[in-house]
């Protein structure tokens, strides 16, 4: 039994709690609200903390304190979703914690005071915090867990009462929040976080996981590539005896995928998907010279040079006034958006959220002194927002749309000629005006705000609200549409999905002109998946 934690212990626990998540993300997925395809809070928080597992993995220290910075400044970097932010600032509370203390080992009332400062931290990050969420589950289990540490003696005794109210708290959530109530299912942010601890659990008891391989998200598996970029590097190695291939490509691996590594006497060969190129070139050089680099930017939407950090020597061009920044998907969505002076295309949002350090190299790429960005998700925004307080050599500003429809509103709105200011209040005016509506297909059964949904009918959502679910696609269109245009509508846009045929976008004029022949109507083959529809009333 253990009665404090020294760095050995430590990054054991927090390994094998981002293990326990990375293989069990899935049924987190599955616990979204809203029984749409594209529920990816598990995926976001596992990513999260895998992030910050990639920094453990490359840091010798014996120090505790160093070593829960690096965790912690992982974290950051990749967070993706709303959930994920919430738990990189956790961790980044755990880091605070151990600062403070500044001791070698952490003894119980140590780790309970870490625990602690994760809590605070992490409500500190939302400014307007819900309860029956993730932040509901860490602070219960912190307070519980306190007032029971008279009968603790030991670091398993801890993390076993501490997940005991964990699981506890997680399953009054929706008790806190209706929604979750009403589709039968607890919180999924919270529920990614038990995921965590049962991990640390398991490695206090000696049960070392390892990452299931096979599991993989049907979603992810679709896509071309979750990843931005392709590494092909060429090493000779400085010590060819040290070195273990297994561990090295192990390490790669919480970088990316496809990965190929070829050993050849003194010299290695990897080819690798990643989005964090940079990481991987520095890992690289640790094992000896790099004799030759390449890499190739796998999204064709984005149009500026990806291997900045290898054209480091070339002359920086000057900063302009203003670059836009946009998270979007979809072939012609992403074209629209550049086409209405977007700089730079972070691909991504319904599908796959992109991570803090995404924004940050992106804010980088554009090289202006204001940048402004549209997330165009609501899970979106707060990594948007951790990403420009990270930046301090230009002025960045989060415009607050949450959907492709309100972005792209927003984006008629902006003035190149205008200030900072002008624009921001005029984009953000706009996004006041803007209905969203949207039309996608139901994953499993449930009902929501009194609407009955079978799997697999056809669902209208406007404004975030499900108002019908259908069998016929076209019937769920024509619902939403009937309860959506009035007299004073003015213009609508349709953002046609990728399975929308010819057949079916050459009526979309006449369906919305029956219910108002004033109605100016603006259609868009944005080619995205999942969503049938993505329309912007005003």
């Amino acid at each position: 039994m253990s009665v404090s934690i020294n760095v050995t212990l430590f990054k054991k626990m927090v390994i094998n709690g981002a293990i326990n998540l990375k293989n069990n993300h899935k049924e987190v997925d599955e616990l979204n609200v809203f029984p749409v395809p594209d529920g990816d809070t598990g995926t976001n928080m596992s990513m999260t903390v895998m992030s910050g597992v990639t920094e453990l993995n490359n840091i010798e220290s014996s120090s505790i304190v160093d070593t829960a910075k690096v965790l912690s400044r992982g974290a950051l970097m990749g967070a993706r979703g709303n959930s994920g932010v919430i738990l990189s600032q956790f961790f980044r509370g755990l880091y605070v914690g151990v600062k403070d203390l500044a001791h070698d080992e952490l003894s119980v009332e140590d780790f309970m005071y870490c625990l602690e400062s994760g809590c605070k931290i992490a409500y500190k990050a939302v400014m307007e915090p819900v309860e029956g969420t993730i932040l509901t589950v860490v602070r219960v289990a912190a307070e519980k867990t306190r007032a029971r540490l008279s009968e603790i003696n030991t670091i398993e005794k801890l993390l076993e009462v501490y997940l005991s109210e964990a699981k506890a708290a997680l399953e009054t959530t929706p008790e806190l929040l209706p929604v979750l109530k009403e589709a039968g299912v607890v919180d999924s942010g919270g529920a990614g976080f038990v995921k965590i601890v049962e991990g640390m659990v398991m490695a206090l008891n000696g049960q070392v996981l390892e990452v299931n391989d096979t599991i993989h998200e049907k979603k992810v598996v679709e896509k071309q590539s979750k990843f931005d970029y392709c590494v092909e590097l060429i090493v000779s190695l400085k010590k060819p005896e040290a070195f273990e291939k297994d561990d090295f490509k192990s390490a790669m691996s919480l970088l990316g995928d496809d990965i190929v590594l070829v050993r050849q006497e003194n010299t290695i060969k990897l080819h690798i998907h990643t989005s964090r190129p940079g990481r991987v070139v520095e890992i690289a050089q640790k094992q000896g010279e790099l004799l030759k680099s390449k890499i190739d930017n796998l999204r064709l939407e984005h149009n500026l040079l990806e291997d900045g950090a290898l054209n480091s020597t070339e002359k920086k061009a000057p900063k302009k006034l203003f670059a836009l920044i946009a998270v979007c998907f979809g072939e012609g969505i992403v074209s629209t958006f550049k086409d209405l002076g977007v700089d730079y295309v972070i691909e991504g949002g319904q599908t796959m959220n992109p991570s803090t350090e995404a924004f940050v190299d992106a804010i980088k790429k554009v090289n202006a002194e204001n940048v402004i960005i549209l997330p165009n998700n609501g899970n979106v925004v707060m990594a948007a927002k951790q990403a420009a307080s990270m930046v301090s050599d230009c002025r960045v500003e989060v415009i607050k749309a949450k959907t492709i429809a309100q972005g792209y509103v927003s984006l008629i709105n902006f003035n190149p000629e205008g200030t900072m200011e002008e624009n921001i209040e005029a984009m953000t005016e706009q996004i006041e005006h803007v209905v969203t509506g949207e039309v996608t297909y139901s994953i499993r059964d449930t009902e929501i705000g009194g609407v009955k949904i079978v799997a697999g009918d056809y669902m209208g959502i406007l404004d975030g609200e499900i108002i019908v679910s259908t069998k016929e696609r076209t019937d769920a269109l024509k619902k939403l549409l009937a309860q959506s245009i009035n007299e004073d509508s003015q213009i609508i846009t349709f953002f046609c999905g990728s399975e929308v045929n010819k057949e079916e976008i050459s009526t979309l004029e006449e369906l919305c002109t029956e219910i108002n022949p004033d109605l100016d109507v603006e259609i868009i083959d944005g080619k995205q998946d999942i969503y049938s529809y993505i329309i912007a009333f005003e």
